[in-house]
């Protein structure tokens, strides 16, 4: 489609039929294309096209139906029940949109740049003829005055720029054009001063005070202009006065979620400015998150509150290839030279001083990007006054904040939502919606990042990648990041490189610290502890300064730090462990060893240590820490809540181990961690975990550890409902018992054969489970297990109830109450007093409590008497029984009760 309105008013549609000039088919065309957004109520169509008359509306609908018909319904859609018209068309596809994203996109760029870009949005309009033509409405007159206002202000911003960018001769000419036609325009007479300022100094006084004659007192703007032309009235002729410096790079890219930064960095600037102080912005973060994009976006937006002009300072700290980073003295050089009065001192001192002193009265915006080192940027800082200085760093350049005041922003990766509008900016809504679910990986394998982000859309831009072969690509890049690989986001042809990116920020790094940003590599992640950061020192050397080399690697951004977690973004981890090599090759298999085993042992002690608080009973041998630091919990809800924060590290340790055919680790990593799996009920991960435990206990452990391997399978299948698999694991755990005749196989055993029991009873064979639970019963008084002893009967007590013999589960409950009285164990002792009162319970109509809850019946009449009566009055027994927090029911296992204590 074609439409224009910048003159005679017209269109049309993609299947040839036409919008004529002067219809009011044109005139709907017209109104809808000077409405905010395309949009018009119907009301208002019916004002501005049929002013005056009344009940219009069937001549609305048809008027619309008719511009639908010659544009096609795709651009002048069905409105429904909305009240609303709306025309919808690509912006280039008329000339009113066509003139407004130019200049909208011109606001941007440099002068030179603006200046080009504006004529372009200029030629837009249709010569001598005015927008609207052809339309007589009434509403029409104040829309045509408002885009003759946007004519002029693209005029002016065209002269603005071009005298800024030395466009002397154009200037001249388009100026006396103007000054010809509207010698009144109070902006016209101001450029054309300022394009003959060579004028002889009394043709200009006579030309001043001729348009003060006809158009009153010069305002601001042109009072300006002329003090600066008379005071410039000797210089040489032909020659403009001195513009402004800006030299802000033109065509830059515009950041996608980073509005709410550089809208509060804006903010910042402005209220430093106001209150007449320098303002200094240090935006910082890892290689390719965006700080330049945004730097220099907010030196655009900042621009107009800068008299004075722009400077940029490229610091090259992190340059690719021989590039070496600039010295101050060199870009001091280049500031001086934009500045008068042009100095031409000598010494990085003297140079420091002087551009101190040119912008000591002057209010500059200074942009300084790439900065290595605070060094290179305190030369170049104005002193105290109107300025502003935007840094970029990917260091946080901590002495300069030390030093100076500075507004300290540190950029992270972007949110998934703008990550993907990155990575879909050039797609059509429609694949959008067709491959949303390869995009959304694409978005993880990126990491958010927006350099990664952008390489990975140049891809399918250039073709290289059509959309369909999307699943491809994340196969592809799924497979480079297992092997640390970073091909896919390599494009040396367009300048666009993760790979090279991340490498300039690791090549400045000390020996201490590229060592740990390895270490940290080969950690599984996806975060660790200050602890565990600091123990991966010791893996190497206990001299190692390991706390400095971590600040190093926080401020150089190449270690993300979030509360006290430590962490690599999956594209460092990636580079660091194929390209960051502390050692010559040969040393590097066994540091990388050394800290494999370091991570392990730290995760395994750590975990231990809040295991024996969630069960004080299990015995593991894990031996003593050594050389790693111990986090002792202070009680159960510390020893969960350390764990919820390092459960996920735990679990790629376990992976790990597994990966690098570590047993001991494989199977001891899981014991420790079970009971707390348990109780968060993430038992799909203790049993995948038990069952590589299980595997790798075969080889390094005795057969009790085994069998306590598979008494925690077992406990693992209960709580899954898998009861079958807990009886095959538990009789596995029989068999690896019995093949010790030491004491501690015989109390293996007999904690063995109570869960054998216990699964048995919950399957339903009372038979085999009793048979099972008679022989544990013998063995725990063999060894004088009293706890364990306690704990069969009371299991035995709840089969007799289950079968309704209320008499003899007495005696047995009766029986292991005595039993446990003799220790301290305390859960032991809730679980016998939670069955007990079900055994002196009334069982009206030959019925009985249920097994699974324990509840009375709520008859109290005829409550049987027993010994413990005498020792347990009711209301004590009945206190007991909430109190038995880790009994989930009558008879069932406790969460110790799957330990191997």
């Amino acid at each position: 489609m074609e439409g224009y309105v910048l003159g005679p008013v017209r269109a049309e549609g993609d299947g040839g039929r036409r919008v004529v000039e002067g219809s009011k088919v044109a005139a709907l065309f017209a109104l809808l294309v000077t409405s905010p957004g395309c949009r018009c109520k119907r009301e208002d169509i019916a004002e501005v096209l049929w002013e005056g008359v009344e009940d219009v509306g069937d001549l609305v609908n048809r008027v619309v139906a008719d511009l639908r018909k010659r544009l096609g319904q795709q651009a002048v859609p069905h409105s429904g029940k909305s009240g609303y018209c709306t025309l919808r068309v690509p912006v280039g596809d008329v000339d009113l949109l066509r003139f407004r994203e130019k200049v909208k996109q011109a606001a941007g760029l440099t002068c030179k740049a603006q200046f080009e870009l504006l004529g372009a949005a200029l030629e837009e309009w249709n010569g001598e003829d005015e927008p609207l033509h052809g339309l007589s409405e009434t509403g029409f007159h104040l829309r045509r005055e408002e885009l003759r206002a946007e004519l002029m202000a693209a005029v002016y911003a065209r002269l603005d720029a071009a005298y800024k960018s030395r466009e002397v001769k154009w200037l001249r000419e388009e100026t006396e054009k103007w000054f010809e036609r509207a010698p009144e325009l109070p902006q016209i007479f101001r450029f054309h001063l300022l394009a003959h300022a060579d004028l002889q100094e009394s043709q200009r006084e006579r030309l001043i005070k001729k348009w003060e004659r006809r158009n009153g007192k010069a305002d601001v703007d042109v009072q300006s202009a002329i003090d600066q032309v008379r005071g410039e009235g000797r210089r040489p002729g032909g020659a403009l006065l001195p513009p402004v410096p800006d030299q802000l790079p033109g065509g830059r890219r515009q950041p996608i979620g980073q509005d709410e930064l550089i809208g509060d960095l804006f903010e910042a600037v402005c209220e430093q400015q106001d209150a007449g102080k320098l303002a200094l912005v240090l935006i910082s973060g890892m290689a390719g998150v965006g700080k330049t994009t945004v730097a220099e976006n907010l030196a655009a937006r900042l621009r107009e509150r800068f008299p004075d002009g722009v400077l940029r300072g490229e610091l090259n700290g992190f340059a690719d290839g021989d590039v070496r980073p600039a010295e101050p003295d060199e870009i001091l050089d280049g500031f001086l030279a934009a500045l008068p009065p042009y100095t031409t001192v000598t010494g990085m001192e003297s140079k420091s001083n002087a551009l101190r002193s040119a912008l000591a009265h002057r209010s500059v915006l200074i942009v300084l990007d790439d900065a290595l080192s605070a060094q290179q940027v305190l030369p170049l800082l104005p002193g105290d006054g109107t300025c502003a200085v935007i840094v970029t760093s990917r260091n946080d350049l901590l002495r300069l904040q030390s030093e100076r005041k500075v507004l300290f922003r540190k950029m992270e990766p972007l949110h998934e939502a703008d990550a993907l509008e990155v990575l879909q900016e050039k797609v059509s809504a429609e694949d959008r919606a067709k491959h949303a679910v390869p995009f959304s990986k694409l978005v993880h394998l990126c990491g958010r990042l927006p350099l990664a982000l952008v390489v990975v859309a140049r891809l399918l831009e250039v073709g290289a990648r059509p959309l369909h072969t999307l699943p491809a690509l994340v196969r592809e890049m799924e497979r480079e990041l297992e092997r640390a690989k970073l091909d896919t986001l390599d494009l040396p042809e367009h300048e666009l490189s993760v790979r090279a990116a991340l490498n300039c920020s690791v090549r400045v790094l000390n020996e201490e610290a590229r060592l740990l940003l390895w270490q940290l590599a080969v950690h599984p992640g996806p975060s660790a502890s200050w602890e565990a950061v600091m123990d991966l020192g010791r893996a190497v050397d206990e001299g190692t300064r390991t706390d400095r080399a971590l600040v190093d690697l926080v401020t150089a951004n190449l270690v993300e730090h979030h509360g006290d977690r430590y962490g690599l973004h999956d594209l460092v981890r990636a580079f660091a462990l194929r390209h960051v090599r502390p050692v010559s090759d040969g040393e590097n298999a066994e540091i990388e060893r050394a800290t494999v085993r370091q991570v392990l042992e730290h995760q395994l002690h750590n975990v231990r240590a809040c295991d024996r608080v969630l069960d004080r009973e299990r015995t593991l041998p894990t031996g003593e820490p050594g050389a790693v630091r111990v986090t002792d919990p202070a009680g159960l809800a510390e020893a969960m809540a350390f764990l919820d924060v390092e459960y996920p590290a735990v679990q790629r340790g376990i992976h790990l181990a597994i990966n690098r055919r570590i047993d001991r680790y494989v199977w001891l990593l899981p014991m420790a961690l079970v009971i707390y799996q348990w109780r968060r009920r993430l038992l799909d991960d203790a049993r995948q975990n038990l069952r590589y435990a299980a595997e790798a206990a075969e080889t390094v452990a005795g057969p009790v550890d085994r069998a306590m391997v598979y008494r925690s399978l077992a406990g693992t299948h209960w709580r899954l409902g898998e009861y079958d698999l807990a009886v095959g694991a538990l009789r596995r755990a029989v068999r690896l018992s019995e093949e010790d005749c030491s004491a501690e196989g015989r109390l293996s055993l007999a904690r063995t054969l109570h869960r054998l029991g216990l699964t048995l009873r919950k399957q339903g064979d009372r038979t085999r489970a009793e048979e099972a639970l008679g022989r544990a019963l013998e063995l725990c008084r063999e060894v004088s297990d009293r706890v364990g002893e306690a704990a069969v009967l009371n299991v035995l007590g709840a089969i007799d109830l289950d079968r309704g013999e209320h008499e003899r589960a007495l005696r047995r409950c009766t029986d292991a109450l005595g039993a446990v009285e003799r220790t301290t164990e305390r859960s032991g002792l809730a679980d016998v007093l939670f069955t007990l009162p079900r055994c002196t319970w009334p069982v009206p109509n030959g019925t009985r409590p249920s097994p699974c809850t324990g509840r009375p019946p709520t008859s109290t009449a005829n409550r049987r008497t027993g010994p413990m009566r005498t020792r347990y009055g009711c209301s004590s027994l009945m206190s007991w029984c909430p109190s038995a927090t880790l009994t989930r029911r009558c008879g069932s296992w406790r969460e110790s009760s799957y330990c191997a204590s």
